[in-house]
């Protein structure tokens, strides 16, 4: 089964899968809430996930497919970030990919994550060796999420449950940590950054 919310990629990676003579595509999403629906409906072998989709993100709805069943799971991104591929594996995840990997190996990436083998693309882990850690706290993570998603800080209160002033330190905090000028600018640094 898959996920991606580009129809063209998850089109031709199901035309691509389906030449394999021991490969059935049983399902191909375009969001995380049905990728975690036809996991549980369809119950596949292995699932490929790409990390960037509208809603629940290729790595929540992995965290939430693993929590309901132990079923292997290949992420797929363009967000070849260490950072990224922390929060995957902290998901349970067994392969981590870009989307530039060849479709040759692609395949055998997947036939050997099926089998019980881990991959993660090997740039990337020398990155994630040394890149450092995140300074944020996970309400400063979450608050900083919301603002590059352009809620304003009323919004962003009411969404966390918070006073509009306590989103405004948490905020105001992930400034200094991150050396930006403004909450957009720290939104788009912990972006780049792969930590939101």
């Amino acid at each position: 089964m898959l996920a991606d919310d580009e129809d063209l990629f998850r089109g031709a990676l199901v035309a691509l899968l389906e030449l394999e003579p021991d490969v059935e595509v049983v399902a191909a999403v375009g969001n995380g809430e049905d990728a975690v629906a036809q996991a549980l409906e369809h119950r596949p072998d292995i699932l490929l996930l790409d990390v960037d989709m509208p809603g629940r993100d290729g790595i929540e709805a992995a965290a939430d497919i693993r929590a309901l069943m132990d079923v292997p799971i290949v992420i797929v991104t363009r967000q070849a970030r260490p950072a990224v591929l922390r929060r995957a594996l902290q998901a349970g995840v067994q392969g981590f990919v870009h989307k530039t990997t060849p479709a040759q190996r692609l395949i055998a990436i997947l036939r050997d994550v099926q089998m019980g083998k881990r991959y993660i693309d090997p740039e990337i882990a020398a990155q994630a060796l040394t890149e450092q850690e995140c300074p944020l706290t996970p309400r400063e993570m979450q608050v900083l999420g919301l603002t590059l998603q352009g809620e304003p800080v009323a919004a962003i209160a009411e969404q966390v449950c918070l006073a509009a002033g306590t989103v405004r330190n948490y905020l105001s905090s992930a400034m200094g940590k991150l050396g930006a000028r403004n909450r957009f600018e720290a939104a788009r640094i912990a972006a780049e950054k792969g930590w939101i």
